[in-house]
């Protein structure tokens, strides 16, 4: 029914985990066949540079796994091993082999939003790729496969469309003349981001759901154009099912001579591109420690930061810009990636420089984030991305803000905290998609309140204040 859709529109209301040792080779991370699944420590920073911690982490045979401004996660392959450095403990949690979590049932009815299994365990690519296939049969008015290009080892990457005919919105009985807008989002470019590409598929399915379902999205099908990448890097998701559960760059040859594989898609972005690798700098680090770290430090392909020779090396990421560059009226984009529980705004590439929209980003961002609180309790933080986390150049939220010209463009952190960080467990996957998806239906929601409500009530909605009711639905405009 399109009435309470137009009604609904009124309300305005280091994941750079593991650090890969320079030695003569790049080191499997993954524990596949390990008697010992190891262990993750979190350490507060209280002051240290991370250049010492990652140091230390190294000779006591450790990982880097996930880093921020006030603490540092490490893991250790061995249960008994910890940090020669006086840093309090903040906590630590056994790790998981993949298998523990990662499961796969064959085949899936996915006519019911609400009641299909699929949701409910992570899937290999063949798998995903059949949810695609199937969502575009089973709504082939609403959904069509978009093929993006190859990857580096010359895999088909594979985008959906989710749309409505604008003859089919209809207005008082008549079709609506408002133009819509378009609306981009992206799984997992870090391979390891299980969860990242899981919520994309449950996002896509959301939008194609029944209205009458609880977190259907099909009601902003009158207003936006979906484009959803879920699996941005095939390669590496492809190599944390078959070798390396920990794996974070795509697969790419990076040279003749070169002893290693990958570049981090996500530092590969032609936007503040730098041809440097070293370990990412926080806030409150100056400019100058940060170009003295990185003065003289070639690229090194062993690097988990390694950004490519040049922006856009990684045809994974090419694809993607190439794709964007066709889309008409984008006016937000959001990646998806994990972990850490944080919405953010550009910057990555600096922590002093804001964007001219970063007010408009940022009112969006907290009526976001309280949305999202409102389905389980889950808080998420907002800021700017190099704030929260940390500088890093070539990233592609700063790209798609700042070249493509999309105006609210996020990076969002999706759970936890770091209690099981990217081996979240497969019973996850529902919730997080479901607070995943009023964050987005509040987004939407924002974004285009300005555009729909002065169109549809021009007198009334400049009035209204800025309210959520149910964790399901925005407060419709009185009548």
């Amino acid at each position: 029914m399109f009435w309470p859709s137009v009604l609904s529109l009124c309300s305005t209301a280091l994941s750079y985990a593991t650090a890969v040792p320079h030695d003569e080779q790049q080191l499997p991370l993954g524990v596949f066949n390990a008697d010992k699944h190891g262990i993750l420590r979190r350490y507060a920073l209280q002051g240290w540079d991370i250049r010492d911690v990652d140091r230390a982490a190294k000779l006591a045979n450790g990982e880097i796994w996930h880093a921020g401004p006030s603490h540092v996660d490490i893991r250790f392959a061995d249960t008994d091993q910890t940090l020669d450095l006086p840093l309090p403990e903040a906590g630590s949690r056994p790790l998981s082999r993949p298998k523990d979590f990662a499961q796969s049932y064959g085949n899936w009815d996915i006519t019911s939003f609400t009641n299909t299994t699929y949701h409910a365990i992570y899937h290999p690519l063949y798998e995903i790729e059949n949810f695609m296939e199937d969502l575009a049969v089973t709504h082939p008015t609403l959904v069509e496969l978009v093929q993006l290009g190859h990857s580096g080892e010359g895999r088909e990457m594979v985008g959906l469309k989710i749309s409505k005919d604008s003859s089919s919105s209809l207005h008082n009985g008549r079709s609506s003349s408002v133009k819509k807008t378009g609306f981009v989002i992206t799984g997992a470019q870090h391979a390891r981001e299980w969860i990242a590409t899981s919520t994309a598929l449950y996002l896509a399915h959301s939008l194609v759901a029944e209205q009458s379902e609880s977190f259907s999205l099909s009601t902003w099908l009158e207003y936006f154009d979906f484009y959803i990448v879920p699996v941005p890097n095939p390669d590496g998701y492809v190599y944390t099912w078959e070798h390396d559960r920990l794996w974070y760059k795509n697969r790419q040859n990076v040279g003749p001579a070169e002893r290693c594989t990958g570049i981090d898609m996500n530092r590969n972005w032609g936007y503040k591109w730098k041809a440097k690798s070293h370990l990412p700098s926080f806030a409150n680090v100056t400019e100058h420690e940060v170009h003295t770290a990185g003065r003289g430090v070639d690229a090194d392909p062993c690097s988990t930061w390694y950004p490519g020779h040049r922006p856009f090396e990684a045809p994974e990421v090419n694809n993607i810009a190439n794709y964007i560059t066709t889309l008409p009226s984008l006016k937000a984009f959001v990646d998806l990636r994990s972990y850490g529980q944080m919405l953010s705004i550009p910057y990555s590439w600096s922590c002093k420089k804001i964007p001219k929209d970063a007010e408009d980003q940022l009112e969006a961002a907290h009526g976001a984030v309280h949305a999202l609180r409102e389905v389980h309790g889950t808080v998420f933080t907002t800021g700017s991305l190099c704030e929260q986390l940390y500088k890093a150049s070539g990233n592609v939220v700063d790209y798609m803000y700042a070249k493509a010209g999309i105006k609210y463009s996020y990076s969002v952190h999706l759970r936890d905290t770091g209690t099981y960080g990217f081996s979240l467990p497969a019973e996850w996957i529902r919730p997080v998609g479901e607070e995943t998806a009023n964050m987005i239906r509040f987004l939407a929601s924002f974004i285009s309140k300005k555009q729909w409500c002065e169109y549809l009530f021009p007198h009334l909605c400049p009035h209204l204040r800025s309210s959520l009711s149910s964790p399901h639905k925005l407060m419709p405009c009185p009548s």
